[in-house]
């Protein structure tokens, strides 16, 4: 029988599992905000110093930026690739490896990428975008996944009030914000609410 540990951040008797948020956003950065990558970097290091592993489909962009962020402030960092293999990764994907401590080859491509990546994360955050964005953002809203949503960066989270208005199924669990700190306080809250559940 595993042994239960106190939790005194929770108050319940279940060992404490780090928290995982996913940074999710564009991997393409001509078409974010000209501030964008300042605040999704800022963003890393946010979730860096509360102790919160991040989680990045280990590509270019919004991802990377915050990745730099977090491990610039000492945080660890978790990638989730498209590819089956790191040279994979590099040379057919093109994409990083630095600002990671660990990167989970798939081998599923973008689609099936996504669909691991928001499922591995407590929560989403959601920065610019485009297509494969808002797959990630409907990926973590059909598992109601508490998402936050950075408004004012340009593409895809610019679009998604009016989507979800349309769409006609509410907000699920998605807050929406411009400013950094606030948001993650508010996806941080909804972790900890859900984790409720567990007393």
């Amino acid at each position: 029988m595993l042994e239960k540990k106190k939790n005194n951040n929770h108050n319940h008797g279940f060992y404490h599992l780090k928290y995982k948020i996913c940074v999710s956003g564009a991997a393409e950065t001509s078409r974010m905000a000209p501030e964008a990558m300042e605040k999704v970097e800022e963003l890393g290091r946010l979730i860096a110093k509360r102790g919160i592993i991040l989680i990045t489909g280990a590509t270019t962009g919004a991802p990377y930026w915050a990745a730099k962020g977090a491990k610039e402030a000492g945080g660890f960092v978790i990638g989730i690739s498209p590819a089956y293999s790191k040279i994979q990764h590099v040379k057919t994907y093109h994409l990083p490896l630095d600002y990671h401590d660990i990167i989970v080859y798939t081998g599923f491509g973008y689609s099936g990428r996504n669909l691991l990546l928001t499922r591995a994360s407590d929560a989403v955050i959601t920065v610019a975008g485009r297509i494969g964005t808002l797959n990630e953002f409907t990926d973590a809203f059909e598992d109601g996944k508490p998402q936050g949503v950075l408004l004012g960066m340009g593409g895809t989270t610019d679009m998604l009030p009016d989507i979800l208005e349309r769409a006609g199924r509410g907000r699920g669990k998605a807050f929406f914000g411009k400013d950094v700190e606030p948001l993650l306080d508010k996806v941080v809250e909804m972790i900890v609410e859900e984790e409720k559940e567990l007393e």
